[in-house]
Formats: structure tokens, C-alpha cells, sequence
């Protein structure tokens, strides 16, 4: 899924924000759940989206960890940008392993598809809005304004994730997918 997000994302306009065919979406993903091969490169790059997105919501505790989420949201709270990277990686060495390499891959195919946002209209604030209730949750559910804040405290904090990937994950995110 990544490979092909990170191959089509960058060259496709409002990637992440248009979502796939429900119906395609649903019998693809109960494909993948009982373990058939499925070619999603015959699918519309937006149902793999739209899938993808469906399998970060599935990750129990959340990817970046509920256990963490205060910590996370106090993030942004935080003085200038070094601060900030410094905190975000320290919260990233609390995570466990598979959910640091997962993200680095996430945030390489966010960073390809901000480079190219003219062409795609998907700058890292589009694609923080678009990804980051999937990224993170809280770990019981408020009253909406309340749940409302916490959203766009964690797009903030997607937003500048994705603005200094190469600085919290390091250069070698920009190569991760090799010469695909």
C-alpha cells in the first residue's frame, strides 16, 4: 500500500482527501483480512487510500499510542522548533519498534506528496488534516468541541511532523522506498 502511495500520492490531486469506492473499499478490506492476495495496483489510488487510512484506524492504541497522547497534543505547546523535534523524538523512543518504522514510512510518502503539493494540491497541512485522526485518538471519547480541539491540536502537530520529517526521522526517510 505504501509503495503505491508513495509511487501515485505525489501525482494525484487530493490523494487522501478524495476517499475510494465504499463498496470496493469493504470488499478489498475483508479480502485482505482473510488473507487473499489482492493487487491493489488494480485499484484506484484512492482506495488505497482510503484502505490505508482504514488500517492506521485499526491499529489498537493508535500508532503514535494513546497512552502518549498527552504528550503528544502538549507538543505544539512547546517553544521554538528545536524543542519541539526534541520532544518528538523522545515520545517516538517510547513507541514500540514496528510503530517507528511504520511512521517512517508513512512520513516518507507524506513528505514525497508535500513536495509536489502545486501539482497536487496537498500541502502538509491538507495532509495532516486529511491523516491525522487516523495517526492518533484519545483514549476515551469527549464532548465534540472538546474532541473537535483535540483534532486540530493533532494536525498541527502532523502538519509539522511532516514539515520536519527528514530532521525527527533523519535524510535516509526521502529513500526509504529505494529507485521504485
Amino acid at each position: 500500500m505504501l509503495s503505491l502511495l508513495y509511487q501515485e500520492g505525489p501525482s494525484t490531486e487530493g490523494i487522501f482527501r478524495r476517499s475510494g469506492s465504499a463498496k470496493t473499499c469493504k470488499e478489498l478490506k475483508e479480502k485482505l483480512d482473510s488473507g487473499a492476495e489482492v493487487d491493489l495496483a488494480c485499484e484506484s489510488i484512492f482506495v488505497t487510500a482510503s484502505l490505508f487510512k482504514d488500517f492506521l484506524r485499526n491499529i489498537p492504541g493508535s500508532i503514535l499510542s494513546s497512552q502518549l497522547c498527552d504528550k503528544w497534543v502538549s507538543v505544539m505547546d512547546q517553544g521554538n522548533n528545536e524543542e519541539k523535534i526534541k520532544s518528538i523524538q523522545r515520545l517516538i523512543e517510547q513507541l514500540p519498534r514496528a510503530n517507528v518504522v511504520l511512521l517512517r514510512y508513512i512520513f516518507g510518502v507524506l513528505h514525497g506528496i508535500e513536495m509536489r503539493s502545486e501539482e497536487n494540491q496537498m500541502n502538509a497541512f491538507n495532509l495532516a488534516i486529511c491523516i491525522a485522526p487516523s495517526l492518533l485518538w484519545p483514549p476515551v471519547s469527549s464532548a465534540p468541541d472538546v474532541e473537535s480541539e483535540f483534532t486540530k491540536k493533532i494536525s498541527s502537530l502532523v502538519q509539522f511532523l511532516t514539515e520536519n520529517c527528514c530532521r525527527i526521522f533523519g535524510e535516509e526517510i526521502t529513500s526509504l522506498f529505494g529507485e521504485i
